[in-house]
């Protein structure tokens, strides 16, 4: 008896020798049985339950001693994971429904994860079935994925109302299938328009809109939600809008789209302040005041517009928003060559630079720290992949570093894209003796080098320089393949390229972007306006890349001077610029103004006397007031996005500030002149809210001055001092409106 079942018992026995040494025999599937294929068939279950995600097993180090790629990028990896690690304890195939990979997420033995899959299910029985024909890695002619659908693409729905997506995948073999019940779907706009795991969508009760990702191996397709005003508008209301330039028809469009009637036009001082504040970055004085206010004519505004383009503190004031997105730690690279890279981002500014010379002077940038500022990148930036992920960033608006070491959760962007991006960067050659923090005082040179490469962590392959997409000029036809990024880069075919800049103007000049966050250009965040970020980016083109032609087209448009007073229409719309959005004044823009109220100057470490903050070559400048309103962490490393956000801290500031206090009341400060000028309590009031709310004082304000200045006792000076600090304090001084 023990003879005749020998063979059977050693059959058994070299399968499971098999099997522990990591090798699942390949069994042909029953008749009629499709096989199974690891890639179309069982990384889309790993993904769509989670089991491939951050905080399961796709994480840097795995969970419970089993690691997955993130989201399932590298279905090798996974297969390996999955049949060749822990002994093969995951998969048998002798007892299918025994193997860990089934029992644990149908709940049939102990699961971290919890139930994920329904016993019984179509998931599970596909995992089954997979693991009973012997876990092939590919199937054989299996298909490739080639790109996925979301039907409808774009839908109106009604507040409550609710809309079933689905999700179609093409392969190479011209086959569909429904993938459904195996995408991941995510909303932009949950409160606007939520969406469940199975791609229902349903409408809140907000106006607005909303874009629905459905994601599937890698894949990304969007649908756009709208979810308008119920109450219906005349379309003679929006026919009869004022149209200034073409920003204005983009909007009205949208507007209409939404049933939202935008706010009415903003005071004359209103748009004065805003616009001396967004454009030069400080406050009106008395004397620029009174002349705008007393100007009858009829282009009023657009003169102003072009007065402020014309002047100095244009150039200075923009180049201070750069200088946060490049400027490095002077303690890390060297005060010298941050000093001089800060004189080459300012002089850039002041020469009026077109933006694509700008970006293709420093991409390309050679020389020395000493000579020529824009080689500082390159001195801070001293790997590719760390030079990739701030140019991808900045200039082209895409947030490459996710792809470094996965597939982009939210884009189509993977390591091969990262990689061959940064491999535009490796052969950049250095002479010098490079960093020595907190000093690095020496000269460095930079060149284009003959050695250097990028090689793929996975792979090891050798990564050919590749644009992002579209066409690039072969990096070896140049001396420096720099140069061939650069003309790819500033190409007008490159939408991106012009696209990014307009909507990090636009965001400085109304609050926020169109496409929001400025640099996070994406599928599955798309623009609130799309056909306007479009014709921004062309007129960008157009003009020759011209800045001060960019903010000019802003600041006439009728869009710009809205009033930020909601009415019955618009008061929930936050995405759509049918009001003016109020937000805090930039800390330079503060600081500069509390200088030129007072009229006492600050001093500051490294800077000649009488500088304005906007001027400051580095951030590591002493500055309590500026580090109190949100200028970027010194030792961040750039590009450092500021956030516009009020905090009790700043209140708390401007109230007990000792160096603002003093400035109030000193001997050569505003109070004291006014108090000996000799006008009277109305001409006092009128200056007062000259200077400092840009404005005239209504009624009841100028009786409050006089009243307080003609009491009994008063001491001329004393309430002027009083009257000057609590205007300071007020949201009408922090506050744009």
């Amino acid at each position: 008896m023990l003879l005749r079942r020998l063979p059977i018992l050693l059959a058994c026995f070299l399968s499971c020798a098999d099997i522990v040494c990591g090798q699942v025999p390949a069994l042909q599937p029953a008749v009629g049985e499709p096989l199974v294929d690891f890639e179309n068939d069982i990384q889309p279950i790993l993904t769509k339950f989670g089991c491939n995600s951050g905080p399961c097993h796709g994480k840097a180090r795995g969970q419970g001693g089993f690691q997955l790629s993130l989201l399932g990028f590298d279905s090798q990896q996974d297969h390996d994971a999955i049949t060749k690690e822990g002994r093969g304890r995951r998969v048998f195939a002798g007892a299918p429904e025994q193997s860990l990979l089934v029992a644990k997420p149908t709940g049939l033995v102990p699961h971290g994860g919890g139930r994920r899959l329904q016993p019984g299910g179509a998931e599970a029985a596909a995992l089954l079935q997979w693991i009973r024909q012997g876990t092939p890695r590919r199937a054989p002619s299996a298909p490739q994925l080639q790109s996925i659908q979301v039907t409808p693409a774009a839908v109106t729905l009604a507040p409550q109302q609710t809309q079933q997506l689905t999700v179609t995948a093409s392969y190479s073999d011209g086959t569909t299938r429904d993938i459904t019940s195996l995408a991941a779907f995510q909303s932009n706009e949950a409160p606007i328009a939520a969406v469940t795991d199975g791609g229902l969508i349903t409408a809140g009760s907000i106006t607005g809109e909303a874009a629905i990702m459905a994601r599937f191996l890698g894949r990304i397709a969007v649908c756009e939600v709208l979810i308008p005003r119920q109450q219906s508008v005349s379309s003679e209301v929006y026919a009869a809008l004022p149209r200034n330039n073409f920003i204005d028809q983009h909007v009205w469009s949208r507007l209409q789209r939404l049933n939202i009637v935008p706010s009415a036009v903003c005071d004359d001082h209103t748009f004065l302040r805003r616009a001396y504040t967004d454009i030069i970055g400080r406050i009106p004085t008395s004397e620029e005041v009174s002349a705008f206010l007393s100007d009858a004519a009829p282009d009023r505004r657009a003169r102003l517009v072009d007065y402020l383009l014309q002047q100095p503190e244009f150039a200075d004031f923009w180049a201070n928003k750069w200088v946060d997105l490049l400027r490095p730690n002077p303690y890390r690279v060297g005060i010298k060559a941050v000093f001089n890279y800060d004189h080459w981002i300012r002089q850039s500014f002041h020469d009026r630079k077109p933006w694509d010379q700008f970006v293709r002077e420093l991409i390309t940038a050679r020389g020395s720290t000493f000579r020529n500022g824009a080689v500082t990148l390159f001195r801070d930036r001293r790997e590719p992949e760390e030079v990739a992920t701030l140019v991808s960033r900045l200039f082209v608006g895409v947030r490459l570093e996710c792809a470094k070491c996965h597939h982009h959760p939210f884009e189509v962007w993977g390591q091969d894209d990262f990689y061959s991006f940064a491999a535009w960067f490796a052969q950049i050659g250095r002479k010098g003796t490079g960093l020595s923090p907190p000093i690095s005082g020496s000269e460095e040179f930079f060149f284009a080098g003959a050695r250097g490469s990028v090689k793929h962590p996975v792979t090891g392959e050798v990564m050919t320089p590749r644009p992002l997409f579209g066409e690039a000029p072969a990096a070896d036809s140049v001396e420096d393949s720099r140069e061939a990024l650069a003309t790819w880069l500033t190409s007008p075919q490159n939408h991106l390229f012009a696209q990014v800049m307009a909507n990090r103007v636009w965001a400085d000049l109304m609050g926020r972007g169109l496409v929001d966050p400025v640099d996070d250009f994406r599928g599955t965040n798309p623009a609130s306006n799309p056909p306007l970020i479009r014709a921004l980016g062309e007129h960008f083109r157009d003009s020759g890349f011209s800045l001060h032609e960019l903010v000019r087209a802003i600041a006439n448009s009728h869009v710009y001077q809205l009033s930020s007073l909601p009415n019955d229409t618009n008061s929930g719309d936050t995405r759509g610029f049918s009001r003016h959005y109020r937000h805090r004044q930039r800390a330079e823009v503060l600081l500069d103004s509390l200088v030129q109220i007072t009229g006492i100057p600050q001093e500051f470490q490294a800077m000649p006397p009488d500088s304005s903050s906007r001027q400051i070559w580095t951030h590591r400048t002493e500055s309590v007031f500026l580090d109190t309103f949100g200028r970027p962490d010194p030792n961040q490393d750039p590009p450092c996005e500021r956030t516009g956000e009020s905090t009790v801290v700043q209140s708390l500031h401007l109230m007990n500030s000792e160096k603002l206090y003093a400035d109030v009341v000193s001997d050569r400060g505003l109070a004291k002149q006014l108090a000996d000028s000799g006008k009277s309590a109305d001409e006092l009031s009128v200056e007062l809210y000259r200077r400092i709310f840009s404005r005239d004082p209504v009624t009841e304000e100028r009786e409050l001055v006089r009243g307080l200045l003609e009491a009994e006792g008063a001491v001329r000076r004393q309430v002027l001092e009083d009257v000057i600090w609590a205007m300071l304090n007020s949201a009408e001084f922090a506050i744009q409106d």
